[in-house]
């Protein structure tokens, strides 16, 4: 009979992260292609279907949650008008004056925020960041992450609450 190791997992716990890993991954794969395909919707004017077939057969898509990349890519373009409807107030300029790659991670934040509610608040404007770090602008990722964050409490405010009153509960830092 063996013992367990109180600290080590066990192969079960250890396969179950690995899944849960790799779907967070193929998720991440998913909006990397979902913004690029986003971007030729928004800047080639073409049509969802045309770039959904072009996108797939990009290198490396067979890795990416094929799912929810269409959820992204069509949802984001059937829903545009309302998407923008909920950025635009939060913007300090005109919509056009927004680049494309910051536009379509901001719909894919405003998306995920509305009709993905597995895939918490904050794990969706730290993907966005990551998103427009990748293939935005030297600093859009700052501008993703203050519109999301604004966005956050009007799409998902019991969750931002939750976790308002959770860290407001957090015992404070002992001083040295």
């Amino acid at each position: 009979m063996s013992e367990l190791t109180p600290n080590k997992p066990s192969r079960s716990a250890k396969t179950g992260d690995m899944r849960r890993a790799s779907a967070r991954a193929a998720r991440s794969r998913a909006r990397s292609f979902a913004v690029q395909a986003l971007y030729q919707v928004l800047v080639g004017r073409n049509p969802p279907e045309d770039v959904d077939a072009f996108t797939r057969d990009l290198s490396g898509f067979h890795k990416a949650d094929s799912v929810h990349f269409d959820a992204l890519l069509h949802g984001c373009a059937d829903q545009a008008a309302v998407l923008d409807a909920l950025i635009l107030p939060l913007l300090d300029r005109k919509m056009a004056e927004i680049s494309p790659i910051e536009h379509a991670v901001l719909w894919i934040g405003c998306y995920e925020m509305q009709h993905c509610l597995d895939i918490p608040w904050r794990v969706v404007i730290n993907e966005c960041i990551e998103l427009a770090k990748e293939f935005g602008g030297t600093d859009g990722h700052k501008y993703v992450n203050a519109v999301l964050n604004g966005l956050a409490p009007q799409l998902r405010a019991l969750e931002v609450q939750a976790d308002k009153q959770a860290k407001a509960a957090e015992p404070a830092p002992a001083a040295d």
